[in-house]
């Protein structure tokens, strides 16, 4: 059993922040389509309460129960030739993201706090900016590279939402089959870094009891997104949830950047 999958036990306020994030992160990615992973790493890395692998790994089982419930009588609509090669570079990218988290965290956490904030800072902005269509459907390369940078994100930190998310709403497609196909390419990801964790002893009590608890806001969160969507519009919904991101990315890059330097 690694020791990197094992966490002190949290206080109420350290659960009471990971519930909050996952029933708004639920509720967030069932009206969207992505987000989840996002904002649960976002918000719960920025309080400190648990370390980022046992994080990662409860996200993904726990964003696992999400897509299952999103994506329930929809599947007709996912995009089977763009899914297919998203696919073929996420399998063999999320065990690369994985290792590279258990490297940095065991041996240059600073550095890791640093590519966590750039990533929630960068993908925070690309999120609040509406991606410009595409006049046809990416081509099969193109499918590949963005499931190979996927891969290695969402093996890293179980969100991939900012670089698949960008590319599946890009393409010139109807938004249900966008949204089917994102949440099938969220599956794949975190059913496969679970099973890679899983194979590293990662599949801790610490990360199961997390999950557990977690999902009954997963399922009230994603089903009140599907039956009671925002009286707000979903582009204000989304600027909205990622300006605050956009701040966390910045408060932990500002956290971790002077240690980074001081240590070059």
């Amino acid at each position: 059993m690694s020791s990197q999958y094992t966490a002190a036990p949290m206080d109420g306020a350290g659960w009471m922040i990971f519930l909050g994030a996952v029933f708004v992160g639920s509720y967030v990615q069932s009206v969207s389509g992505f987000a989840m992973g996002l904002i649960l790493i976002a918000v719960v890395s920025a309080s400190g309460v648990i370390s980022l692998p046992v994080l990662a790994a409860s996200a993904s089982l726990i964003t696992m129960v999400n897509v299952a419930v999103a994506l329930k009588g929809h599947t007709q609509h996912i995009d089977r030739r763009i899914f297919l090669w998203l696919a073929a570079g996420q399998m063999p990218a999320i065990g690369v993201g994985v290792w590279i988290l258990n490297r940095l965290d065991r041996d240059a956490e600073a550095v890791l706090g640093l590519l966590l904030g750039l990533f929630i800072t960068l993908g925070s902005l690309s999120m609040m900016l509406k991606p410009r269509p595409l006049s046809e459907p990416s081509p099969n390369w193109a499918c590949l590279s963005a499931g190979i940078a996927g891969g290695i994100i969402g093996g890293m930190f179980s969100a991939s939402g900012p670089i698949m998310g960008w590319f599946n709403y890009r393409q010139p497609l109807a938004l249900a089959i966008i949204r089917a196909t994102l949440l099938c390419s969220f599956a794949l990801t975190t059913a496969t870094r679970t099973v890679v964790v899983g194979v590293q002893g990662g599949l801790t009590t610490e990360v199961l009891t997390l999950s557990a608890v977690a999902v009954p806001l997963v399922v009230l969160g994603t089903w009140l997104g599907r039956e009671l969507p925002p009286p707000v519009s979903e582009a204000t919904m989304k600027q909205a949830a990622f300006g605050l991101l956009l701040l966390m990315g910045v408060w932990i890059l500002s956290s971790n950047a002077p240690v980074v330097l001081a240590a070059l």
